[in-house]
């Protein structure tokens, strides 16, 4: 059986998962589409290419496109791959390189060894592509086009020399693939909980090594090291975000010009959001905590106020319910805990009425997670549109869950100096905040929260295996 795995120590990825998701897509293409009795519709798909550092000769460190990953699990560069909607056949398009690559490359594959490894039906060169596809004499081409509702981007249909001969369509895969990425199937489950327990370890381990002094990128590099040592992980899902106090309310710290360059200082809040991704399947978990592993009253509250939004959510998400509902839910609880804590005051319902939740939370609930840290499948054709409402249209998707979807549950508490400053020259926000409690967090920085789990019919799975309540925090901070 043909495996990608970076180790014995590692989790083993059978290439029938990506057989089985190319018959999932296959089966939902002739339920979605009556292509005929004779026609013969060809997937092609055409992944990705290496890109070099500007004009040098340096490439990037080569990830594959995840919609052929999803299909193929092919690492290399410069393919392309074909699936037969009749039959599931797969063929896989491979790069003829010159021999002398070996001398600096290695070995290279033949297309018998791509077979196997890929475990594909046939495999043929790159330059062959047109002759061979001539041969199948497919009707239609479906090839991958469609917005990302994250990135604004589009998805490249596949092109080569010749492909104005074929008969082609780019609208029909697109909402099919994209929603096959949506349900995790089961040997995915499994993957995306081995990247999460990496991930959870590579945090505890920063959790351990924390001492304040240290700086943020010292964190960051604990967590590379240990998930790549450790748990095989080449790759990140995103930039690491470390912001240790005032930097932890900057959503997304960690850029170029702030790459987690700050000195922590004692009793800082650090807020570290970092996954590891292994076999192209993300993790996307935040830890918040002190540095010097011991919580200030005011941290306690902050924190409790956000861990108490989480285990709601936690508590109530399951299949049939909305996500839009559980974004409220985390806000009017994180409110309510404010409010308890005399940083707020008056009723919860009018805070949320006039918009305070966007002001203490400007970012979304949480967000699909999968062969992309932000997933496919947010806003496809059919599910409900962004909303208009503030917050709510942070939001990366607005639908009801189903079991398999996999999603983050991330509520933050921030205290952001613009929104506060737009809460304090609104009136109609200005009325619930207590300025002289509120003012001593001018400074604080923020909390996050985020776990990755799992729908099920009845609740959730949570694959985040980190410390969570103060206490837990505290007793393994001092271990």
């Amino acid at each position: 059986m043909a495996v990608f795995q970076m180790g014995s120590h590692t989790h083993a990825i059978s290439m029938t998962l990506y057989r089985d998701n190319r018959m999932k897509v296959v089966n939902e293409l002739q339920r979605a589409h009556n292509f005929g009795a004779d026609s013969k519709p060809v997937i092609l798909l055409q992944g990705g290419d290496n890109i070099s550092h500007y004009d040098t000769d340096v490439d990037y460190v080569f990830r594959q496109e995840s919609y052929f990953t999803y299909l193929f699990g092919v690492t290399e560069p410069g393919c392309y791959g074909t699936v037969e909607i009749k039959t599931g056949r797969a063929t896989l398009y491979v790069p003829r390189l010159p021999e002398e690559y070996a001398v600096w490359m290695g070995p290279l594959l033949g297309l018998e060894d791509f077979k196997k490894k890929y475990e594909v039906d046939t495999v043929h060169y790159v330059d062959e592509i047109s002759k061979r596809l001539s041969d199948v004499e497919p009707s239609v081409l479906l090839l991958l086009s469609g917005p990302n509702s994250d990135s604004g981007s589009v998805a490249k249909p596949a092109y080569f020399k010749g492909i104005e001969s074929f008969v082609a369509d780019s609208d029909i895969l697109f909402p099919v693939i994209a929603e096959c990425r949506v349900i995790k199937s089961p040997a995915e489950i499994e993957v995306l909980r081995y990247v999460a327990r990496v991930s959870s370890d590579a945090h505890k381990a920063v959790m351990k090594a924390m001492k304040p002094g240290m700086h943020e990128y010292q964190a960051e590099a604990e967590f590379l090291r240990h998930s790549y040592a450790v748990g095989g992980c080449r790759h990140v899902s995103y930039t690491c975000i470390c912001g240790a106090g005032t930097n932890s309310a900057i959503l997304h710290y960690g850029h170029a010009g702030s790459p987690n360059d700050c000195a922590i200082q004692d009793g800082a809040m650090c807020l570290f959001d970092m996954g590891a991704n292994y076999g192209g399947y993300a993790a996307d978990i935040t830890c918040s905590f002190p540095a010097n592993g011991k919580f200030t009253a005011d941290q306690r509250l902050v924190y409790n106020a956000v861990l108490a939004a989480r285990d709601a959510v936690c508590g109530a998400a399951r299949e049939g319910v909305s996500w839009v509902d559980m974004h409220l839910l985390a806000n009017r609880v994180m409110l309510e805990e404010l409010r308890k804590g005399q940083l707020l005051q008056g009723d919860v319902d009018e805070m949320m009425e006039a918009g305070l939740n966007a002001i203490f939370q400007p970012h979304g609930l949480g967000h699909f997670l999968g062969l992309d840290v932000h997933d496919v499948g947010g806003y496809l054709p059919g599910c409900p549109e962004r909303s208009s409402k503030a917050g709510v249209n942070r939001l990366r998707t607005a639908r009801t869950l189903k079991a398999g979807m996999y999603l983050t549950i991330e509520p933050g508490c921030y205290f952001i100096e613009p929104l506060l400053n737009k809460a304090y020259a609104d009136p109609s926000l200005s009325k619930f905040l207590v300025k002289e409690n509120l003012d001593r967090f001018r400074n604080f920085g923020g909390v996050r929260i985020e776990d990755d789990v799992l729908i099920t019919k009845t609740g959730i799975e949570n694959f985040t295996l980190v410390p969570r309540t103060v206490d837990e925090i505290e007793a393994w901070m001092a271990k």
